[in-house]
């Protein structure tokens, strides 16, 4: 696989911007033609740069703060970004890491990391000329594209597995003014329709195999180093994230590739990325294992993290070469073990989705195996708002107890 960031073919350029493909190399311009996969082998493609910013050019707030590394200036926002990283000092010590760190994606305007990537797909969109967006999703990514394609004006379709999606996340895209489309099967099956409509000219797509998505989405990593480095006077060793499509996987790493090209991060400096899936929902880790460059797609795939029950991850060629670029790992852990993180985090103040839990989860195991070493910074990824699935909320947590209208009866019910 081809990922090297230096310059493209000369008429490929745009505004100092590119895509090229990770497998043959392959360069393009941006702007000129819709398109989604290298037209030469149909691999993955990447916004490439003529320059790659320090963080001396990062100015403001939010995901726009990082507009010098971005492929188009500031579009259609809601405040995106931002998000904090939290301490949890209490799971610190339980898990056994000199630290560990949260950061929690949930504080997005629509209470997911998707609305990184929808700011800048959506602003792309604009320049492209397109007139109707579309996704397949798991929920979250439906949500942000409808908030943001509404913010917009513009026509949003998603397709959703049906039965399969979170009632908050399909509540989201429903009162955003989304066209919902339920299909008779799985996510993977809801992205090979949208994917064919986009071919076709129906839609612009806004999943993450679309490349421009992802540049929003490596602000993630570009907040967690500034966050650690300001807040705690170091750069994590570790960032230990959910695995559903691989975006954030593939879109972490290749913030860390340009500021090590722009010579603000040195090489030997860049955490190691270590994904985590449901054990029943696990190609990545599979691949992982077994030492291939590529998914083998699962039919079947179930868990009650929703948001990564996902059997094909589009971006997955990325990912494999971030996890083993850094050195990294993948680990699957069971629904028992997700819900147990989900409930911890819940405990130190942080309210997640079940996917989001995931890191935790995937953290303990490798601690247990001894991967993870107990003088590691760590920094576990949550993707998603405990609200998004509250059915999945009220299961972890626990029933409400009835009780008379009158204090005695409330001493009674706690036992004074």
């Amino acid at each position: 696989m081809n990922f090297d960031l230096s310059g493209p073919t000369p008429d490929a350029a745009d505004d100092g911007v590119w895509l090229a493909c990770i497998e043959c190399g392959h360069t393009l311009a941006p702007f000129d033609d819709v398109i989604y996969r290298c037209p030469e082998c149909g691999g993955l493609l990447e916004a490439r740069y003529d320059e790659y910013p320090t963080f001396a050019d990062f100015e403001g707030r939010g995901v726009w703060r990082y507009a010098a590394a971005m492929p188009v200036e500031r579009g259609v926002t809601i405040r995106e970004g931002d998000t904090p990283l939290y301490d949890v000092p209490r799971l610190e010590d339980e898990v056994g890491v000199r630290t560990l760190r949260i950061k929690h994606e949930g504080a997005n305007p629509t209470g997911s990391f998707k609305d990184r990537g929808m700011t800048v797909g959506v602003r792309v969109a604009r320049r492209l000329g397109v007139g109707r967006l579309a996704c397949a999703s798991t929920g979250n990514t439906s949500a942000a594209l409808a908030a943001y394609g509404a913010r917009a004006g513009m026509e949003t379709l998603v397709l959703l597995p049906a039965g399969k999606v979170a009632a908050g996340k399909v509540a989201q895209a429903s009162l955003h003014g989304a066209r919902i489309l339920e299909v008779d099967g799985n996510f993977d099956d809801c992205l090979d329709v949208v994917s064919e409509l986009a071919d076709r000219g129906e839609a612009y797509l806004l999943n993450s195999l679309n490349p421009f998505r992802l540049e929003g989405q490596k602000t993630i990593g570009l907040e967690i180093l500034e966050q650690a480095r300001d807040d705690y006077g170091r750069l994590p060793d570790r960032i230990v994230l959910p695995v559903g499509n691989a975006g954030n996987t593939a879109a972490i790493h290749k913030a860390f590739r340009e500021l090590v090209a722009a010579g603000e991060l040195d090489p030997d400096d860049v955490p190691t990325l270590t994904g985590v899936q449901a054990e029943d929902a696990a190609p990545f880790v599979e691949a992982v294992e077994e030492g291939r460059d590529r998914v083998r797609r699962w039919a079947d795939v179930e868990t009650r993290a929703t948001a990564i029950r996902i059997g094909d991850p589009v971006n997955a060629p990325k990912a494999l070469h971030a996890v083993r670029e850094t050195g990294g790992t993948a680990v699957a852990v069971s629904d028992e073990a997700i819900t147990a993180a989900q409930r911890d985090l819940a405990a130190a103040g942080v309210g997640v989705e079940p996917a989001s839990a995931a890191s935790v989860a995937g953290l303990r195991a490798l601690r247990e195996r001894g991967v993870v070493t107990d003088d590691e910074d760590v920094v576990c990824l949550t993707t998603g708002h405990l609200l998004k699935d509250p059915d999945a909320a009220a299961a972890a947590g626990g029933d409400p107890e009835p009780v008379p209208a009158d204090v005695a009866g409330v001493l009674a019910a706690l036992g004074d």
